[in-house]
């Protein structure tokens, strides 16, 4: 195993030209730098070797900022056979500039449609499947237990009753809704959510593609439904953390927190426990509306300039294998994507294994889906809708303009 640190141009290519696989060995680049990664890493690699005693695993295993750099360069110069990415439009440049291998073939021959189905519209571009996910990790609304007692509310069934809890909260003297979007990226989470509730998972990943114009009014339509519940969001929302956020929901001066499962921690540290911290699936908005979930989703692929891809082909199912995520996973203190994988015994991670399990499709995160510079101009702007919803109109046709940029 060899870790990669940054490197680029002749240096790059010197050190991959000396990964070239050979007869039964696949070179694998990865981005598991950290330690709990890492350690899944080796034992998924130690795994599939036993499995497939004839195959050996050449793992170049780069830091995060590194690999972003070197991924782009490698799969067009000397490409490994297994390569470390993620789903949804973050995997669309490669697939469209066809440096990914169609891999529809090892989700059909091992089952993975029925196995892998959360996470398979995220996968799926024309038709084609282009890589294997193995983790992520559900978003929803964590809540403070104490908060809904208080103010006499319980579980909301829809939106509706979540808004209606908002006034009682208020109310009881606490917040119903707190972020910290100081780093622009956690209301994202909110409207993605939102979006997907008002108006489907297919409608927020053509927005996101740039097949649908900022100012369409369905888009405007979910801005209505969050402008319901702005003003019982924290104040200065915009100027803090969201550890800051975390915290004041763990102090009881705010009730709920759309966020990812990794939070759990913080509330924990902050002097909540599974008695008093709760986890729900963002409410349904426009009923008949096919539920789909937040989860970023990290996945393996192919290279098309891949030189062993019959065994790169056996260490993807392997991958995919309800065992191989199962252990994975227990690591990570993730989910696996494989519905017949067992999760961790953990209340949260069990909640969200069931959560996304049962999900019609799963979103990437408003940042992965969207370019870089929508995704940017878009957190600037529900930073700036959360301070002035008044501006909605300016905002939308703001974005509509970066959009005809990004897209053209």
């Amino acid at each position: 195993m060899t870790l990669i640190k940054g490197l680029s141009g002749l240096a790059l290519g010197l050190a991959l030209s000396a990964t070239t696989a050979i007869a039964g060995t696949i070179v694998l680049n990865s981005d598991q730098s950290d330690p709990a990664p890492k350690k899944a890493m080796e034992g998924l690699i130690a795994g599939f070797e036993k499995a497939n005693p004839d195959i050996k695993v050449k793992w170049n295993n780069f830091d995060h900022e590194g690999y972003k750099a070197a991924i782009r360069n490698f799969l067009t110069a000397d490409a490994p056979d297994v390569a470390a990415w993620y789903a949804g439009n973050r995997m669309a440049p490669f697939v469209k500039a066809g440096l990914f291998e169609d891999v529809s073939d090892v989700w059909k021959d091992n089952g993975l449609d029925d196995q892998l189905k959360s996470a398979a519209a995220s996968m799926t571009i024309d038709g084609k499947k282009w890589g294997v996910p193995y983790t992520y990790y559900q978003w929803g609304i964590y809540y403070n237990k104490d908060v809904y007692k208080k103010a006499g509310v319980t579980e909301p069934k829809n939106w509706a009753e979540f808004v209606a809890n908002c006034e009682k909260i208020k109310a009881a003297g606490a917040d119903c809704l707190t972020t910290g979007d100081k780093g622009g990226w956690p209301a994202a989470g909110i409207f993605d959510y939102i979006n997907m509730r008002t108006n489907g998972y297919e409608f927020h990943m053509d927005l996101t593609a740039g097949r649908v114009k900022w100012t369409d009014p369905k888009v405007k339509a979910a801005f209505a439904e969050w402008a319901k519940v702005v003003p019982y969001m924290s104040a200065n929302s915009t100027a803090i953390d969201w550890q800051d956020a975390a915290a004041l929901m763990a102090q009881g001066k705010a009730a709920n927190y759309v966020m990812g499962n990794f939070a759990v921690d913080t509330f924990k540290k902050g002097g909540m426990t599974n008695d008093n911290l709760g986890f729900l699936i963002f409410p349904e908005i426009t009923p008949g509306v096919a539920r789909s979930e937040e989860a970023p989703t990290d996945t393996f692929h192919i290279p098309s300039g891949a030189k062993n891809k019959p065994d790169a082909k056996k260490f993807l199912a392997y991958l995919a294998s309800a065992d191989a995520q199962t252990a994975m996973n227990g690591i990570l203190g993730q989910l696996p994507v494989n519905n017949k994988a067992k999760a961790a015994d953990d209340p949260f991670i069990k909640a969200g294994f069931e959560e996304l399990s049962s999900a019609h499709a799963l979103a990437q995160f408003f940042d992965r889906d969207a370019p870089a510079d929508m995704a940017k101009a878009g957190m600037d702007g529900f930073q700036e809708f959360i301070t002035h919803p008044d501006h909605i109109d300016a905002i939308l046709e703001r974005l509509d303009k970066v959009a005809a940029k990004v897209y053209k």
